[in-house]
């Protein structure tokens, strides 16, 4: 898929990765960039790059009404990036409760399959376009210590293979994007190596153009998503006996 003169969206565009989904775009001749967030005003930066061809957004993913407001406005989307999600650091017995697992989901699943199905009618429209998912690799394996965000995150991944052969007909391309751990706030207390937020969305654009539907954005990813071919047990005793501060360099 040609990115030159496309009009995509962009969820979470004020983030670390969002917001270089953006600069990217841009710099890839897309014809209209909708920039979305929660509060607009975090979007004045990115907006006043290029004010003509970035549209700010209000957006809650969470929010039903939100999510049809959007889909309405920006119409004319040919490639939607579902880049909105968190993380909450919770363990699956660890945590004190339910309250950070229904969180996780209810953005990094719920949020994400709204926006898939708000958005697929109007794709079908512009010819089939593409669907971009940012994923983890934490939805192929679980890390204990993120155990409700991995959760959400497989959850996440099988959506993603589910509406894949679902819009199949319609020729939307749908890609999986699952990183290691990315050098973004969000991840600031996590172990390295880490994978830049530009190798990401670089890698990202590519798999677009190419039409590659699964992408493992940086050496970590790739090194793992091998190993789970290989000795996928091993992996799982490995990074179930993985604690905060220790680096997953040497799996």
């Amino acid at each position: 898929m040609n990115i030159k003169g496309s009009v995509a969206l962009v969820t979470g565009a004020n983030g670390g990765i969002g917001s270089i989904f953006v600069q990217q775009l841009l710099e890839s001749e897309a014809g209209k960039v909708y920039a979305c967030a929660r509060d607009v005003s975090k979007l004045n930066s990115l907006v006043s790059l290029e004010p003509h061809r970035v549209i700010p957004v209000e957006l809650n993913i969470v929010n039903p009404e939100s999510v049809a407001a959007a889909a309405r406005q920006c119409s004319d989307v040919t490639i939607l990036i579902n880049n909105a999600g968190t993380s909450l650091n919770q363990g699956l017995i660890a945590a004190v409760n339910l309250d950070a697992a229904r969180q996780e989901m209810e953005l990094n699943y719920f949020g994400l399959l709204s926006m898939c199905r708000a958005f697929a009618p109007g794709l079908k429209q512009q010819g089939g376009g593409a669907i971009v998912n940012i994923l983890s690799l934490l939805g192929k394996i679980n890390l204990p210590f993120s155990g409700s965000y991995s959760a959400s995150k497989a959850a996440a991944f099988s959506l993603t293979q589910g509406i894949r052969a679902e819009l199949m007909a319609q020729g939307t391309l749908v890609i999986g994007v699952m990183p290691g751990t990315v050098n973004t706030e969000l991840a600031k207390d996590w172990p390295d190596p880490k994978v830049e937020p530009t190798e990401v969305v670089k890698d990202t654009l590519q798999a677009v153009i190419d039409g590659q539907e699964d992408v493992y954005p940086g050496e970590q990813a790739q090194q793992i998503s091998n190993q789970l071919l290989t000795d996928p047990k091993g992996v799982e005793k490995y990074l179930g006996n993985f604690l905060p501060g220790l680096s997953l360099a040497g799996l």
